[in-house]
C-alpha cells in the first residue's frame, strides 16, 4: 500500500508547443480545437516532398537573452524555457539541491546543431566551428542546462528511447522519489529536428503525411484518411515532487503509476503485447483495474498501423469498459522525445479542471476503431484516473496513469 511518503504529485506545468508558448496557452488551444501545423516557412523545405510541421507558436528568442540562447541548442532552449514555467508554477519549491533532480528525454538532442555545424565545417573549415558545438549536440544537454539553471544536484538524467522519452522521464521521475533519492524532480521532454535530413529520411520511409496543401488536417489519429505523423517541435516539463512536502501547496494531479517495456520485436512497428504489458504495469502500479479509469490519453501518431496496434492494445486491456480516448497529436503533431511529457501535462490538466480536449480531424472514423469511445467533442468530462501511452520506435513503451489529486 502507498503511503503518503511515496505518494507522488504533480506541482508544476511549463510547455512551449505548436499551439501555444505556454503550459496555459497549449491547454486552451487544445481545448478549443486550434491546429499548430502549418506550411514550413523555411527555406530549404521548398524542395522537399514534406513541407508541413508542427511550428513553436512562440520563437524561444521572444523569451531568452540572445545572449543565453546563443550557447544553446534550440532543443535545449525548448526545455530550458518550459522547466523555468513548470518551477515558477509550482512557486520555485524551497528544496535542497541535493534533493533535487531532473529529468529531460529527448528523441535526437542536438542533432540540428550537429548537421548544421558539419555544413560549417565542410564550406569553411576548423576555425569557423562554433566552439559551443559540443554541448550543444549533446543529448543530455537539455538536461544539464535545466539542472544547472536549478540547482539541481541529486541527478540530471537523459532518456533517449525516441517518441517514449518523455514519458520515460516522468516514469523515472517517478521512481526517484519513491527511491527516496530526490524529493522534487523536474522531468519532461524536449524536441527541435526540424531539418531537411529527418524529413527527407520520413517521406523516404513513407511514414509522415504528405498532406502538404492542407497543413492543418494533416494528423488524423484513428481517421480513415490518416496517412502519417507530422513532425513537431516543442517540450514540455512537469514538477513531481513527494506529496506531504509542501502543505498546501498546489497538485494539479497525483502521478499515480508508470511501467515501462519494450517489444524485442520490430525497429519501426511496434506490437501490442509489449504496448498490453505497459498498460497494464502501469495499473498494477497505481493499484488501479481498468474500470477506474475514465480517459485514455492515446499515443496515437496518425499513422495506419501504429494506430490500429494501439486500438487493439486499448480493446484488450479494457475490454466493454470504454474510457473516452483522446489524442492530441492532431493538433500539435508528433514531437517525438517531447510527447509523452505533452500527454502527461494535458492529463494532468484534464484531471484538474475534469475537462477532456476531443480528437480532431475525425471526420471518417475508421471502422477499424469501433470498440473505442473516441472523443468528438471537447467538454466536462468527470473522472477519477486516466492513462497515457507512448510508444517509439525500437519497441520502446511506457505508460503513465495519473489520478485526481
Amino acid at each position: 500500500m502507498r503511503t503518503e511518503y511515496d505518494t507522488v504529485v504533480v506541482s508544476g506545468l511549463g510547455a512551449t508547443t505548436p499551439l501555444g508558448g505556454t503550459a496555459p496557452a497549449t491547454w486552451r488551444a487544445m481545448c478549443e480545437g486550434h491546429n499548430g501545423i502549418r506550411a514550413l516557412d523555411r527555406p530549404w523545405a521548398a524542395d522537399l516532398p514534406i513541407r508541413i510541421a508542427g511550428q513553436l507558436a512562440v520563437e524561444p528568442s521572444e523569451v531568452l537573452d540572445r545572449v543565453e540562447a546563443r550557447r544553446l541548442d534550440r532543443s535545449e532552449q525548448l526545455a530550458l524555457i518550459a522547466a523555468r514555467e513548470a518551477w515558477a508554477d509550482a512557486g520555485r519549491p524551497d528544496v535542497a539541491g541535493e534533493r533535487l533532480a531532473v529529468v529531460i528525454g529527448t528523441g535526437t538532442g542536438g542533432a540540428v546543431t550537429m548537421l548544421d555545424q558539419d555544413d560549417v565545417l565542410e564550406r569553411s573549415g576548423v576555425r569557423k566551428v562554433s566552439p559551443h558545438t559540443v554541448p550543444m549536440l549533446m543529448a543530455n544537454g537539455p538536461a544539464a542546462w535545466v539542472s544547472i539553471d536549478l540547482g539541481a544536484r541529486a541527478g540530471a538524467h537523459t532518456p533517449v528511447s525516441a517518441c517514449a522519452s518523455g514519458a520515460e522521464a516522468v516514469a523515472l521521475g517517478l521512481d526517484l522519489i519513491r527511491l527516496g533519492r530526490a524529493d522534487v524532480v523536474v522531468a519532461g521532454g524536449t524536441e527541435a529536428c526540424l531539418h531537411p535530413l529527418p524529413l527527407a529520411g520520413f517521406a523516404q520511409a513513407r511514414a509522415h503525411s504528405l498532406r502538404n496543401d492542407d497543413p492543418a488536417r494533416a494528423s488524423r489519429p484513428f481517421d480513415s484518411g490518416r496517412d502519417g505523423f507530422v513532425i513537431a517541435e516543442g517540450a514540455a516539463v512537469l514538477v513531481l515532487e513527494r506529496a506531504g512536502l509542501r502543505p498546501g501547496a498546489r497538485r494539479y494531479a497525483t502521478l499515480a503509476g508508470a511501467a515501462v517495456t519494450s517489444d524485442a520485436h520490430h525497429i519501426t512497428a511496434g506490437h501490442p503485447d509489449g504496448q498490453t504489458r505497459a498498460v497494464r504495469g502501469a495499473l498494477a502500479d497505481a493499484g488501479l483495474a481498468p474500470e477506474a479509469v475514465g480517459l485514455v490519453h492515446a499515443h496515437a501518431t496518425s499513422t495506419p498501423k501504429g494506430d490500429l496496434t494501439e486500438a487493439e492494445t486499448l480493446t484488450r486491456v479494457f475490454g466493454p469498459h470504454r474510457p473516452a480516448v483522446t489524442a492530441t497529436k492532431s493538433m500539435t503533431g508528433h514531437l517525438f522525445g517531447a510527447a509523452g511529457a505533452l500527454a502527461a501535462l494535458a492529463t494532468a490538466y484534464a484531471l484538474h479542471h475534469q475537462y477532456a480536449p476531443a480528437v480532431r480531424n475525425l471526420t471518417d472514423p475508421d471502422p477499424e476503431f469501433l470498440p473505442l469511445n473516441l472523443l468528438t467533442a471537447s467538454g466536462p468530462l468527470p473522472h477519477a484516473a486516466a492513462l497515457t501511452n507512448s510508444f517509439g520506435f525500437g519497441g520502446h513503451n511506457a505508460s503513465l496513469v495519473l489520478t485526481r489529486a
